[in-house]
């Protein structure tokens, strides 16, 4: 069993790591790290528990300690971190001396040698942490995950980009208010209302899908030679990210079989059958009033992206779209670096 520490344990995506590592067969959390405010706590005290499910009764009484790679255990091996990224980017590299970082936050997201990873799409960006720990001179290393938006997309676009030779992307995104955090919005701000800007998430999107799906050239990346055009936005949702999408290919495709690939497709995680791994990571719907949140956010426990509406786009040529949802901390956040994890600790650890 791999002991392993969570960093900003009282927010709200370090509550759902804690939610998805309760019970976990391979690791087991033996350090929750937060705040000055709350060192010293017991997790309970320090905690305003937020998830729809009760917190787990292994954490309750754990006495919460300073975000400071000094108060860690030595007998973690993994940390995984939903830290703000300002202080991410000061402290995640002060873990990685010592530690696995499985890392959430954005600070280091594209960095040289610091592999950005979705299991399914692009395992082999894992050998970059060989450079990454002698550039360092590090004992151990940092991995981190994509944003939540482009978790969901980039999954969908992988069968469709290993079969079909794409042209360009229009995403378009209506998003839960829980990828703000619990503050993050303010009620008066959305009920009854949409708001058509979320800071750095189109960027975010249109640079990390392309690089998820370019190549691997040594340590650096070449990403992949398609165009992506975002346009970000919040709605009254709790909870599960809606994007719609429109791709043009380069030649005409055949809807059903667009579908099936996207079915069908497996990656590694589903060959090595881990723990947090969906059998199927792409879920295709046929219903005309699907996918949507509430019904589809949590399919597969919140791991797999589910599709609906795959149909001819007639406004382009050989032009298709359809319309996804992912659960965006679950898929998107805590459940995306706790998979990392898994594959670190079946390939590396």
């Amino acid at each position: 069993m791999v002991k392993v520490g969570v960093l900003g344990a009282t927010g709200m995506v370090g509550q759902r790591f804690i939610q998805l590592l309760d019970n976990h067969p391979d690791f087991e959390i033996a350090a929750l790290a937060a705040s000055s405010r709350s060192a010293g706590k017991r997790y309970e005290d320090a905690t305003t528990w937020y998830l729809d499910t009760p917190m787990p009764d292994s954490v309750k009484g754990m006495e919460v300690i300073e975000t400071d790679p000094a108060k860690m255990s030595k007998d973690v091996e993994i940390v995984f971190s939903s830290l703000p990224t300002d202080f991410a980017a000061k402290v995640e590299p002060a873990y990685a001396k010592d530690f696995v970082v499985a890392s959430n936050a954005s600070a280091m997201r594209m960095k040289k040698d610091i592999p950005l990873v979705i299991p399914e799409v692009n395992p082999q960006f894992l050998d970059m942490i060989d450079a990454q720990q002698k550039a360092n001179d590090w004992d151990g290393f940092i991995v981190t995950n994509p944003n939540c938006s482009t978790i969901a997309l980039t999954l969908t676009l992988k069968p469709i980009y290993d079969n079909f030779n794409i042209n360009r992307i229009y995403v378009s995104t209506m998003q839960a208010v829980s990828g703000a955090g619990y503050n993050g919005v303010p009620s008066m701000a959305i009920v009854d209302n949409l708001v058509p800007y979320i800071g750095g998430e189109e960027e975010k999107m249109e640079s990390e899908s392309l690089y998820l799906l370019g190549e691997l050239d040594g340590s650096d990346v070449k990403p992949a030679n398609f165009s992506l055009s975002a346009s970000c936005h919040r709605v009254a949702v709790v909870d599960g990210h809606t994007e719609a999408v429109f791709i043009e290919l380069d030649e005409e495709a055949d809807i059903d079989k667009i579908k099936d690939k996207m079915a069908n497709f497996k990656g590694l995680p589903q060959e090595l059958d881990l723990y947090s791994a969906p059998k199927n990571p792409v879920i295709v719907k046929e219903e005309d009033d699907r996918p949507q949140p509430r019904l589809d956010r949590n399919a597969s426990g919140g791991m797999a992206a589910t599709v609906g509406r795959v149909r001819k786009d007639n406004a382009f040529d050989n032009s298709f779209k359809y319309v996804l949802v992912g659960h965006n901390t679950i898929r998107g956040a805590a459940g995306a670096s706790i998979l990392n994890a898994e594959l670190i600790n079946k390939q590396i650890l």
